[in-house]
Formats: C-alpha cells, sequence, structure tokens
C-alpha cells in the first residue's frame, strides 16, 4: 500500500499542477479581452472530446489487454522477446484506419447535424484526426508506461506537458507570432501527437519498446483470452467514452459551439474534483493486476476500501472548495460575463464527480479480474441511460440538463458496480467513516457558506477557502477517517520540520 500511496500522492501533485495549467489556459482563453470567442474556445474542448471518441473506436480493447495480461509476458518473456507492443501497436494503426475511413464515409451526416449550429466544427472537423491518433498512442504507450511503474512520468506528460504546448500556442497567437484562429486549432490539432512522441522516446531509452513480430508462446496460449476480452472491453470502453463526451456532441448539435463553450467552463471546473482518481487508478491498476493473478484477495479488498474513503474526503473537499466561491471566481478574475451561466453545470457536473470517486476504483477491480465482462455490461447500462436522457434533458433545460443527466447516470452506473462487487466477492467498502465524511463536508459547507456569505471577490475566496479547509480538514486528520493520513501527515511534519 505504501507504493500506492506514494505514486498516488505524486501523481495527484502532478494532476493538480496539471490544472494549474489548465486554468491559466482556461482564463487565458475567457476572460473578457481574449482573443478567443466563446465559440473558438468551445473548439479545444470539442477536439479532446471528438478526439477520445476516435481512440475509443480505434484502440480495438488493446488498451485494456495490456494492463490485464502485461504481468503474464513480463514474468515469462524476456524483454526482446516481448511481443506484446507490436501486436497491440498495430492492432491500433489498423484501427485507426477504420476511423479515417468511417469519417469519410459519414462525412454527409456529420454535416446535417451540425451545419446550423456549429458550422466552425465543420470547418475544422478533419484537424480532429490527428489529435485523436496522438491520444490513441499515447494512451497505448501510456499503459505500458504504467505497467514498468513510470506513472509519475506518464502522468506528467498527459496533464502538464500537453497544456504547457497548448499554452504556448495561447501565447503564440496572443502576442500574434501568428495571426489567427486558424493556425492557432492546425497547430493545436499536433500536440497530442507530439507528446505521444516524448513518451515513445522515453520508452526506448529504458529499453522497454521492442517491435517484436515472431508470435511468442504466451501470446500462444492466451490469444483466445485476449481476443474475447478485446472483444468485449472495446464495446464496453467504446460505450463508456461515448458516455463521457456526448453532452458535449449533443450540446454542440442543438445549441450551438457558444453554449458549448460555456458548458465546457463548467466541465473543465468539474475535472478539478476528478483529479485525485486519476493518480489513483495510474498507480493502483498493476497492483491489481498482479493481485488478481496471485489471487491475493486480502490486497484488492484493502485497496478497495481505501480507495472509497481517501477519494471521496478529497472530492468532497475539492468540490466544496469550488461551490462556496463559484461565482466569486468567475467575477474576480474578470470571465466574460456568459460564463456565469456555467454556475449550475458544475455543480451537477461536480456532484456526478463526488459520487464517481466516492465509489473509488471499482471499474479498475472489475476490469482486471475475471468479471471483466461486466465492464460491457454496466457500459452499455450507462449508455442505454446517458444518452437519451442527455438529449431530452439539454433540449427542455439547456446545458444544465447535461448536468442532470450525468448525476443520475453515473449514480445508477456505480450503484450497479458497488452491488456486483458485493454479490460477487463479498467486498462491501463503505462504513461509519463515510458518513462521518461527507456529514464534516456539508457541516463546513453551512459553516462557511453563512458566515461569509455577504464577503466578496478575492477576500471572500481567501476567507471561506481556509475556514473550510480548517473546519473539514483538522476532523478528518484528527479522528483518522483514512488509514493513509497519518503517514501522509507525518510526512508532511518532517518534510515542513513541525
Amino acid at each position: 500500500m505504501s507504493q500506492i500511496r506514494k505514486q498516488s500522492i505524486i501523481n495527484t501533485i502532478l494532476v493538480y499542477g496539471g490544472f494549474v495549467t489548465g486554468f491559466v489556459n482556461t482564463f487565458l482563453f475567457t476572460r473578457q479581452g481574449s482573443p478567443f470567442s466563446t465559440s473558438e474556445y468551445a473548439m479545444t474542448g470539442i477536439f479532446i472530446a471528438v478526439g477520445n471518441l476516435m481512440y475509443a473506436f480505434a484502440n480495438m480493447g488493446m488498451v485494456a489487454v495490456v494492463y490485464k495480461f502485461y504481468p503474464y509476458y513480463n514474468d515469462n518473456l524476456p524483454k526482446k522477446k516481448n511481443d506484446l507492443m507490436t501486436w497491440t501497436l498495430v492492432i491500433c494503426l489498423i484501427g485507426f484506419l477504420f476511423v479515417i475511413l468511417a469519417g469519410f464515409v459519414f462525412k454527409d451526416l456529420v454535416v446535417r447535424k451540425f451545419g446550423g449550429n456549429s458550422p466552425l466544427f465543420l470547418k475544422y472537423f478533419v484537424w480532429t484526426f490527428p489529435f485523436g491518433f496522438g491520444i490513441l498512442l499515447f494512451s497505448l504507450f501510456e499503459i505500458f508506461g504504467w505497467n514498468i511503474r513510470q506513472s509519475i512520468f506518464t502522468t506528467f506528460l498527459r496533464e502538464i506537458f500537453f497544456k504547457l504546448l497548448t499554452l504556448i500556442l495561447i501565447f503564440v497567437l496572443s502576442f500574434r507570432f501568428i495571426h489567427s484562429f486558424d493556425a492557432f486549432i492546425k497547430l493545436y490539432s499536433f500536440t497530442y501527437l507530439f507528446t505521444a512522441l516524448v513518451l515513445l522516446v522515453f520508452l526506448i531509452r529504458k529499453g522497454e519498446f521492442h517491435l517484436v513480430f515472431k508470435i511468442s508462446r504466451v501470446t500462444k496460449k492466451f490469444y483466445k483470452k485476449m481476443v474475447s476480452m478485446a472483444v468485449l472491453v472495446y464495446a464496453g470502453g467504446t460505450v463508456y467514452m461515448i458516455a463521457q463526451f456526448i453532452d458535449t456532441i449533443i450540446i454542440m448539435s442543438l445549441l450551438g459551439t457558444g453554449p458549448a463553450g460555456v458548458f465546457a467552463l463548467g466541465s473543465v471546473v468539474s475535472g478539478l474534483v476528478q483529479a485525485p482518481q486519476r493518480g489513483a487508478i495510474a498507480a493502483a491498476i498493476p497492483v491489481l493486476s498482479k493481485a488478481w493473478k496471485d489471487k491475493d484477495f486480502d490486497k484488492i479488498n484493502t485497496i478497495y476500501q481505501r480507495s472509497v474513503i481517501n477519494l471521496l474526503i478529497a472530492s468532497l473537499a475539492i468540490f466544496f472548495l469550488i461551490w462556496l466561491s463559484y461565482t466569486d471566481i468567475v467575477v474576480s478574475f474578470k470571465l466574460k460575463p456568459a460564463y456565469l451561466d456555467s454556475l449550475w453545470v458544475f455543480f451537477y457536473l461536480g456532484l456526478a464527480r463526488v459520487v464517481d470517486l466516492g465509489t473509488g476504483v471499482n471499474s479498475q477491480i472489475i476490469g482486471t479480474s475475471v468479471y471483466w465482462r461486466f465492464e460491457f455490461v454496466s457500459g452499455m447500462i450507462l449508455l442505454a441511460l446517458i444518452v437519451p436522457l442527455n438529449y431530452i434533458l439539454v433540449k427542455h433545460f439547456g446545458i444544465v440538463g447535461a448536468g442532470y443527466s450525468n448525476l443520475i447516470s453515473l449514480t445508477i452506473y456505480n450503484l450497479i458496480r458497488i452491488l456486483f462487487l458485493y454479490f460477487k466477492y463479498g467486498m462491501q467498502p463503505f462504513n461509519l467513516k463515510t458518513v462521518y465524511a461527507i456529514l464534516l463536508a456539508l457541516a463546513g459547507y453551512a459553516i462557511c457558506y453563512f458566515g461569509f456569505r455577504n464577503i466578496h471577490g478575492f477576500q471572500g475566496i481567501f476567507a471561506r477557502s481556509i475556514a473550510f479547509i480548517i473546519l473539514f480538514g483538522v476532523p478528518v486528520i484528527y479522528f483518522k477517517l483514512t488509514p493513509d493520513i497519518v503517514p501522509v501527515w507525518n510526512t508532511i511534519r518532517s518534510r515542513l520540520r513541525l
């Protein structure tokens, strides 16, 4: 657990470093006087949504195959005879060729759906392909990085390096080294490809990248299981990715790129709530994979229980810190007034993230187990909920309808997975400390809201934030709501010589 805890903490720090960079980017995109219109800012989020959908369709389930079967290859083959990288890369490249083909075949449908409200998206549709290809390559290389215990570097690349490239492009346009959004978005389309190239060079230097076209005995032994897993996980992963980004696509189709830009701000800020999950997943996946291989159920259950309380505490703290001062943040940082409409988008998306984090790494536990097929089943349920809900609620309530849809769908989705793990393995990660954490967060929020509601601007943001950190953080540490808080607190005290 100490290894997971250490990597999770460092990864989380990097994720928040990425969020700092991302918020600088967001501020420069959305501030009053920005060279970017609301629709142009929306295009960066749309590229991410469409690029991730391309990755979902093109990866052919190979990313899941790697994190499930990597321990078998690593334990039974020397590095220079390990053909896992080769075949997964080849299959992903073939998958992306099909994505390109589909893009041309369905181009007329794209024009019909988005031509009326989102002409800017149609103008740059073709440039989403290099962006999606970059996400595909990076995601495949990333999972190999996780398995060789290099999740810190891969997290740095995904969370900070990519956003620094975006920041550079913003400055390049702002200082007129390039003179148009047209040049900006075309350069932006290659940022993920460049990030993937950096990771590839890193793997080569580590001696972890080998192209081996001779089929190994491990592949011969497991290929049927790998194909079976790839088919179902591919379907489930595609379904989940569609569910994750369908809100942006539907808003763009029904309301246009302007409202999509406002929604993007609420979505980006709610991503802060989800940040601790990224570090935890990167650190936990290789350990869970090996634990299932070794049939170490106690370790799996321990990881499950600790992930729930740790991620719940972190997500509650972040959600209430932001919610207490959301309007003041938009006004004080002089963002364009239109972005005030993202307030309730953040509220419902943020709550959905709290629910998702508060149920721990249940997806990763199921995905690395012999019941990984259930990921497909639960993903289909999520898709069946979120797509019609998004369409109906966005049509009736505007961009906040997407928030309603996410909260309802993710709550049901996670409840199903919790019940599955309980009935299959008897794993139940909740206890009274879960309740205490929620009550402490609510109490801290109520005191700060009523105590500082007449103080605004940076003074109000600072006062509410410090008060909430003390009111929530001190009891969490004092009552030891998580077993990981003591070693972490002791490390902080030691480093600061308190």
